[in-house]
């Protein structure tokens, strides 16, 4: 007899828009309200004074509404000149986009790109940077973990190799699937620009778009001339009215969703919220590595140092992924992720970021492996098993 066993609440587990918890909903679930005085002004204040925690960094935000690729282009409009070189390190899909961006806006584009399945080598960053003798490479654009991919790059590893070229370039870094998830330290990493996006880590739907910037960036902004009326890091200082910030009147509800979405990261801690995340990924690798089996489903990172903890990307060989996801979504309620990029063929990606516990992974897991079941595809062992043992050990 056939059955359907999706009913109930669907359980979304792409690499964002992620999962947003029950209070964001709540708070941003109100009426317009006066945009020029009372509540909503301490709103922003208490977001903007919450910002600079989460980046771990004593520099200024700047908000826009937008998704993470208007955050990109506020950082290169903002620093930038036309004609500037600009060296961008790909490991995935989206450097490789961030690149394109800077391309399509006057920038000549170069690029070191990491071997597949692979992150950036800092010491080819290191050799490049050594060849521009004369130090004409403006900026540096890295993602800290690529969501195509889902590999981490060893930023201070890339800052260290900076130095020891002894390159002036700012260093960008491109948080969007990390932060809140990943440790991240733009201070003490030697980050000049950090960008990052509210429909991830941050567990709020998409439309914010956020960007710190460090002293060197403020200074470049000087004299950089792709600056735009909308994106101009000046036209938005807090040396004026508040709604200046956004360049008009301000994303309301957003507003509001962020912040109880702050101070939920707030209430359980960075630290502790890097600890879940690293907990639940290892769970999930040890489940895929469990299924790992030839001609089967494989971890496209290939350094279990380089792994996500926001995200996997699983190889799926000779299963059909498309099927699978299919099985999983429309036969049991689990929505996974699509492979992008290098990795869109046979492909599938887990998003374990944000607003996720265990039952949630292990609901993932289990019913992955029941899909496979279905499929009569080949598995090496139970991933349920080998992910509930991992979480085992830190129960």
């Amino acid at each position: 007899m056939d059955m359907w066993l999706g009913a109930g609440r669907e359980l979304v587990a792409i690499p964002g828009p992620t999962v947003v918890p029950d209070r964001v909903l709540s708070a941003m679930h109100r009426a317009m309200p006066d945009i020029y005085a009372g509540e909503l002004t301490d709103v922003i204040d208490e977001v903007f004074d919450a910002l600079p925690g989460v980046a771990r960094t004593a520099s200024r935000p700047f908000v826009t509404i937008s998704n993470g690729h208007g955050a990109w282009e506020m950082a290169l409009s903002n620093t930038l000149s036309r004609g500037d070189r600009v060296l961008v390190l790909e490991c995935g899909r989206f450097g490789t986009v961030w690149g394109e961006m800077a391309q399509f806006n006057g920038l000549r584009v170069e690029a070191v790109t990491a071997d597949t399945g692979r992150a950036v080598d800092p010491a080819a960053v290191e050799e490049h940077l050594r060849r521009d003798a004369q130090h004409e490479i403006t900026a540096i654009l890295v993602v800290h973990v690529d969501t195509a991919s889902s590999i981490r790059n060893d930023l201070p590893a890339i800052r260290a190799a900076i130095d020891a070229a002894g390159h002036p370039a700012l260093l960008m870094v491109d948080c969007i699937a990390s932060l809140a998830c990943e440790r991240y330290e733009m201070d003490a990493w030697g980050v000049d620009v950090t960008v990052a996006a509210s429909q991830k880590g941050l567990m709020t739907p998409p439309g914010l778009g956020f960007v710190w910037a460090g002293p060197r960036a403020l200074a470049a902004h000087q004299s950089a001339d792709l600056r735009t009326r909308y994106w101009d890091w000046t036209s938005r200082t807090e040396n004026g009215p508040y709604y200046l910030r956004f360049c008009g009147t301000p994303p309301v509800t957003h507003l509001y969703g962020i912040r109880e979405a702050l101070r939920m990261v707030g209430e359980e801690g960075l630290e502790a919220r890097w600890h879940r995340h690293t907990a639940l990924a290892a769970a999930v690798h040890a489940a895929v590595d469990a299924w790992s089996t030839p001609g089967g489903l494989s971890l496209h990172a290939t350094d279990p140092a380089e792994r996500a903890n926001a995200v996997t990307t699983i190889r799926a060989g000779a299963i059909d992924a498309d099927r699978l996801r299919s099985i999983c979504r429309d036969d049991a309620g689990v929505t996974l992720g699509i492979g992008v990029g290098d990795v869109a063929g046979p492909a599938f990606r887990i998003g374990h970021m944000g607003h996720v516990n265990v039952p949630m992974v292990l609901g993932v897991i289990g019913t992955i492996e029941a899909a496979l079941g279905a499929m009569r595809a080949p598995t090496g062992g139970s991933g349920v098993a080998a992910a509930s043992a991992a979480l085992a050990d830190v129960l």
